[in-house]
């Protein structure tokens, strides 16, 4: 149900939060949980209740908002006068709008050449000092604890513990959307804080009694960053979904932790795949989605042919970005032709054989 609420006030009582905590907010949270229409059938699923957690609706365009609303407000309270990220993209945009928002200065690392254009472009407009590393993410994280403890610099990456604690309120949303705990939860798996964060949240409204269950958690990494899957750190993790693109999580042991208490599991799913998913849901929701969310949907339809998953169940795919965060990525997969047709009525009915 909306409600005009900041995201924090909303639900303060499950958050780290006091009367003496100043409220840095964009407005995030309340994003929408839509309800499939085609793909189920499309998928051979006809009788699954599939919904869509719209996270790229948050106003930077995607998930990291939640947490960093929370992050930001307790870096000010504690007098904080600049922050420091490293990001594969959409944490430098959130940080960047928040930081700004509260008067912050924040700097960025950013792996060079790994980032999609649209996130860039946010950073590089909110006013972050972005700085391009030659290296990947997982070294620009290092670089970041480095510089932290060397300089006065808060930490907004997931290590920062306000970040989960914000992030759990998806969870919470999702409960309150439905009327119930789903029976299962796909999501994609990067740095692995926001699956962390779900179960955090799920557990802790069965506890106060606003739900009567949890879900099974069932995250999915990228094939070729799939370093919880494989079992050890990738140096050099590759995929088309540069959001999960990271070969060392800071929050493997907890998410590993997550999908076992709560009956789900770690997969991985292929570059092919999460293109597929990608386009399906564009080809039958009307859903643009950025290639790494398209990931939850890509482990469903792998988890749906190997029958692990119940005819008649209740499933929450977490889309964690929107689609504009990458246009490249749509443009290059699909072709389109964009041949200037001259503006006459009877060469546009040939053209579009009417």
């Amino acid at each position: 149900m909306y409600t005009d609420l900041p995201l924090i006030k909303r639900y303060q009582e499950f958050l780290p939060v006091t009367e003496k905590t100043p409220l840095v907010t964009l407005g995030e949270g309340n994003t929408p949980l839509v309800q499939a229409a085609n793909l189920p059938k499309h998928i051979g699923q006809s009788k699954l209740k599939l919904y869509f957690k719209l996270e790229g609706l948050n106003p930077t365009g995607s998930f990291k908002d939640r947490g960093m609303t929370l992050a930001i407000s307790k870096a000010l309270e504690a007098g904080s006068r600049a922050v420091i990220c490293a990001s594969t993209g959409n944490t430098s945009a959130s940080a960047a709008a928040f930081a700004i928002k509260a008067g912050l200065c924040c700097y960025v690392l950013l792996p060079s050449g790994a980032v999609a254009l649209g996130k860039l472009a946010q950073a590089i407009l909110y006013g972050a000092r972005v700085i391009a590393l030659d290296g990947n993410f997982d070294q620009a994280l290092d670089m970041v604890r480095q510089l932290a403890a060397d300089c006065p610099l808060t930490v907004v990456n997931s290590i920062n513990p306000f970040r989960l604690e914000g992030q759990k309120t998806a969870a919470f949303e999702i409960v309150d959307q439905l009327g119930a705990a789903p029976t299962h939860l796909f999501i994609p798996v990067g740095n692995a804080g926001n699956i962390s964060a779900y179960w955090r949240g799920f557990k802790a409204y069965k506890r106060s009694g606003r739900a009567a269950s949890t879900p099974a958690l069932l995250g999915f990494e990228a094939e070729g960053s799939a370093a919880i899957v494989r079992g050890y750190p990738i140096a050099a993790p590759e995929t088309i979904a540069t959001a999960i693109r990271i070969g060392n999580p800071a929050s493997w042991q907890e998410a590993a932790q997550a999908a076992s208490e709560s009956g789900g599991k770690i997969d991985s799913v292929t570059d092919a795949e999460i293109l597929d998913a990608y386009i399906l849901l564009a080809r039958n929701e009307g859903i643009f989605c950025e290639p790494s969310s398209a990931a939850s949907v890509a482990g469903l339809i792998k988890h749906c042919k190997l029958g692990t998953i119940a005819p008649d169940a209740t499933v929450v795919c977490v889309l964690t970005g929107h689609g504009l965060k990458d246009p490249n990525t749509a443009m290059n997969l699909v072709k389109a032709d964009l041949t200037p047709v001259p503006a006459e009525l009877t060469r546009l009915k040939e053209v579009m054989k009417l």
